[in-house]
């Protein structure tokens, strides 16, 4: 048995959770459940992301606290445990006390080993992004991520992080790791990012200012920049530092990540960690975003995100676990539309599976078919591809296989007719029927990572082999 530590990026609570961050953590879910029903013991880890600026202007326009502010929007994130039916056994806040205090322990293991210094510096700052931005980053002088917002020039004394002092050392470990980044165009990416020459980066703001932080070890008068705090979750999640003996069992961690994160993630972040003396991430994984009309990217910030929990109360859980899984390209930008989702649905769920489901189901009630014995039934050797798709985090390529096993089924069917041989050899359509059956047990089986309610459904309704109702009514 092994222990494998997993880990969303946290998602920042200044609105309302958006269906771009559905899709990060559903992928890590899959990845979590896959590797639980191989024995192995996970960590999932999940939480939100409470300091800096965006926050900061957030509350103060609601009139409220910081810390009540982000309090209130903790337990909307959370929620999604239940909405999305995840199994995250972690949920982390920037703002307890444990991460505080292993932040400041993180910036002083920094500091003796000279990459923390201090400087007066002039910038461009995107508050969107709460990063730095050099011109040739810049189009029409904007951000390309947050392009409504205009950016800050801001000159004053802070902090730095020496990330020059790691171009080579994040080379290195590039060479070393070949499967470090997923996928491989983004390892690119990266690399070519780092080849390019690293600059020091601010890793705090004056108090006075922008007083929601975590304050500096040593310095009253300046608060830790929101991506230095952050990234330390991924080790304050697992007891570092005053539990090395359960960090040292977990760590290295596999992390999930959208593509606008992965400077943060595959550099800044390893090289932090270098700097700490901390060993590397396991595994990146950087997916694309959730795309709106027109290819513009599904932001908070931009204000044409489509909320989760809507998408859940009208079509279900595992309705939205399907598109995210089989719809979108686990790797690149994908669209998201509700006329979109609905076509999906019907076609794939209300057509497909559910048919089968109840076309099958029918028949046995109606035949009085012997119900497979699938307690203890393993997938047969032809369901391999699966666990390797999933290894890889080609969620959609396994959700494609799953579906090519339903049409698989259905062919069956109208080849065989049992429906028809029942007339006149009710054994033999029995047969039939009981074989399609152990098929259709297979398929639920496989689903358990995906959809894990329908697959409970399906297997429950061959058990006391009676025809449920339908498991994803078409939609009109």
């Amino acid at each position: 048995m092994s222990k494998i530590y997993l880990t969303t990026t946290l998602p920042y609570v200044n609105a309302d959770p958006h269906i771009g961050f559905a899709l990060e953590i559903i992928q890590a879910d899959v990845v979590a459940r896959f590797y639980r029903s191989l024995g192995d013991e996970v960590f999932f880890n999940f939480g939100t992301d409470e300091h800096g600026q965006k926050i900061y202007e957030k509350a103060l326009e609601a009139g409220q606290d910081p810390q009540v502010y982000t309090d209130e929007y903790a337990k909307k994130f959370d929620k999604l445990k239940t909405i999305l039916n995840l199994t995250y056994n972690n949920f982390v806040r920037t703002t307890d006390k444990h991460h505080v205090m292993a932040a400041q322990e993180f910036w002083k293991k920094c500091v003796v080993a000279g990459d923390i210094y201090k400087k007066n510096y002039k910038i461009k700052y995107c508050v969107g992004c709460e990063l730095e931005k050099t011109d040739s980053e810049l189009i029409n002088c904007r951000c390309p991520i947050h392009p409504n917002k205009d950016l800050e020039e801001r000159e004053e004394e802070n902090y730095f992080f020496r990330f020059s002092n790691y171009q080579q050392k994040l080379l290195d470990l590039y060479d070393k790791r070949s499967d470090l980044v997923v996928p491989e165009s983004r390892f690119h990416e990266i690399k070519k990012f780092v080849e390019c020459g690293l600059e020091d980066f601010s890793i705090s703001r004056l108090a006075k200012k922008m007083p929601w932080g975590v304050p500096v070890p040593g310095d009253s008068e300046q608060v830790m920049y929101v991506w230095f705090d952050a990234l330390v979750n991924y080790i304050s999640a697992i007891s570092w530092p005053d539990d090395m003996a359960k960090f040292n069992s977990w760590w290295p961690v596999i992390q999930f990540a959208g593509k606008d994160n992965l400077r943060q993630q595959s550099a800044m972040w390893q090289a932090m960690l270098m700097s700490a003396g901390i060993a590397s991430s396991k595994q990146i994984l950087i997916h694309g975003f959730i795309t709106a009309g027109g290819g513009v990217k599904m932001s908070k910030s931009l204000g044409n995100v489509i909320n989760p929990f809507d998408m859940v109360q009208k079509y279900g859980t595992d309705a939205l676990r399907y598109f995210l899984l089989r719809e979108v390209n686990p790797f690149e930008d994908s669209p998201f539309t509700e006329e979109r989702f609905k076509e999906s649905y019907n076609s794939g769920l209300a057509n497909g599976l559910g048919n089968l489901t109840s076309r099958l189901l029918k028949m046995s009630e109606s035949y009085a078919v012997l119900s497979p014995d699938f307690r203890n039934m393993e997938l047969s050797g032809e369901w391999d591809k699966l666990n390797s798709f999933v290894r890889h985090y080609e969620f959609k390529a396994a959700m494609d296989l799953i579906w090519d096993k339903i049409a698989s089924i259905d062919s069956e069917i109208q080849r065989e007719k049992p429906f028809i041989v029942f007339k006149t050899d009710p054994e033999i359509a029995r047969e039939i029927v009981g074989r399609l059956l152990t098929e259709l047990s297979e398929i639920a089986k496989a689903l358990a990572l995906f959809m894990p309610e329908t697959s409970e459904k399906i297997l429950s309704a061959i058990k006391v082999n009676k025809m449920p109702k339908p498991l994803f009514p078409r939609l009109e």
